[in-house]
C-alpha cells in the first residue's frame, strides 16, 4: 500500500469563527480511517490593491492572525484525538470558496462546516462555502452542520438518494464504498412525488419503482459483499423525505445534479436543499471529469 504521504489528502476548510466545529473531528476521523493525510486550509480575504501596489491593511493582518489562531486550535484538537495522523496546515489569501475548490483538485474529499446561513444570506456572504464548494469541487464534498448536528453515536448506516440518473449511480458507488469502510449498512432511497392532478395507482407505481431500484443496484452485492443493502421507495418531497430518512445516519449521499432540477448551473436542487435542511452530514458527489 502506498504511504500516506502519497495518498490524496482529506482537505478541511477551517472557519476562524468555529475552529472546534464538528467538521474538524469528522474530517480527522475519516482521514485516520482511510490512512490519508489531513490538510487544513484557512482562507483569509485577498489583500486589496491600491495605487501604491499591494497593501496589507490592519484589517488583513487581523484576519491573518485570526486564521493562524484558528488553525492552531483546530490542529491541537486533531492531535488530541488522532496523535499519529499526518497533518498539514495552509493559510492562503483568497476568498474561501475558490481556495477550497482549487485545493480539491488533488484531494480525496473536501470537508466543510455549514454555518446555517439562510439562502439569501448565503448568496451575499463572502464567507459562504458549503453550496459553492459543493457545486464546483473536483472531488466529493462533505458538509457537516456546525450547530444542530446529531448527538454522538450515529447509527451505522449510510443513506444515498437514487433517481436513476448517472449522477445518482455514481453517488451510489461512492456511498457503498463509504459504508464498507465504516462497517455500515447502505440504504438506497428513491423518493416519488405523487402527481397532483393525474390519478395513479400508487401501490403499483411504488412496486414497480422498487423492482427497478433493486435491479439497477443488483451489482453492488458482488462488489461489496459485506455491506447490508436496504432498498426503499418513499413518497414525499425529495429533500424533506431524504432528510428524514437520513436522521442519525453517518451521512446522506447524493449526486451533484441528479434529476431534481438546478439551483444555478452547477448544483441540483436536492443537493442544495439537503445542505440547508439535513442534520446529518451531506456528501455531494460529482461525476468524474470527462
Amino acid at each position: 500500500m502506498a504511504s500516506s504521504s502519497r495518498r490524496r489528502p482529506i482537505v478541511l476548510g477551517i472557519d476562524a469563527s468555529a475552529p472546534h466545529s464538528p467538521a474538524v473531528l469528522w474530517a480527522a476521523q475519516e482521514a485516520a480511517q482511510r490512512g490519508a493525510p489531513l490538510r487544513m486550509v484557512h482562507a483569509s480575504l485577498p489583500v486589496e490593491v491600491d495605487l501604491r501596489g499591494f497593501e496589507e491593511s490592519d484589517r488583513h493582518k487581523a484576519l491573518r492572525r485570526q486564521g493562524e489562531e484558528a488553525l492552531d486550535e483546530a490542529s491541537a484538537l486533531v492531535r488530541d484525538h488522532h496523535p499519529g495522523l499526518e497533518l498539514s496546515v495552509r493559510l492562503v489569501g483568497e476568498h474561501p470558496a475558490p481556495a477550497l475548490c482549487r485545493e480539491s483538485e488533488d484531494a480525496e474529499l473536501v470537508v466543510v462546516g455549514s454555518r446555517g446561513l439562510k439562502r439569501w444570506d448565503e448568496m451575499l456572504s463572502t464567507y459562504s462555502v458549503a453550496v459553492p464548494v459543493s457545486a464546483r469541487s473536483h472531488c466529493p464534498v462533505v458538509v457537516v452542520r456546525v450547530t444542530g448536528a446529531p448527538p454522538p453515536g450515529p447509527e451505522r448506516r449510510v443513506v444515498v438518494g437514487s433517481d436513476g440518473s448517472p449522477d445518482a449511480r455514481h453517488a451510489i458507488g461512492f456511498a457503498a464504498d463509504l459504508a464498507a469502510r465504516h462497517g455500515a449498512s447502505l440504504h438506497i432511497v428513491q423518493v416519488w412525488k405523487a402527481p397532483l392532478l393525474v390519478p395513479v395507482d400508487e401501490k403499483s407505481v411504488l412496486a414497480e419503482l422498487g423492482r427497478s431500484l433493486r435491479e439497477s443496484t443488483g451489482g453492488l452485492s458482488a462488489d461489496f459483499p459485506d455491506v447490508p443493502l436496504v432498498h426503499e421507495v418513499l413518497v414525499g418531497h425529495p429533500v424533506e423525505t431524504l432528510s428524514a430518512a437520513a436522521d442519525r445516519a453517518l451521512a446522506v449521499v447524493v449526486g451533484r445534479h441528479g434529476d431534481g432540477g438546478f439551483t444555478g448551473r452547477h448544483l441540483g436542487s436536492v443537493a442544495h436543499g439537503l445542505i440547508h435542511h439535513s442534520l446529518s452530514p451531506v456528501i455531494t458527489v460529482p461525476l468524474p471529469a470527462g
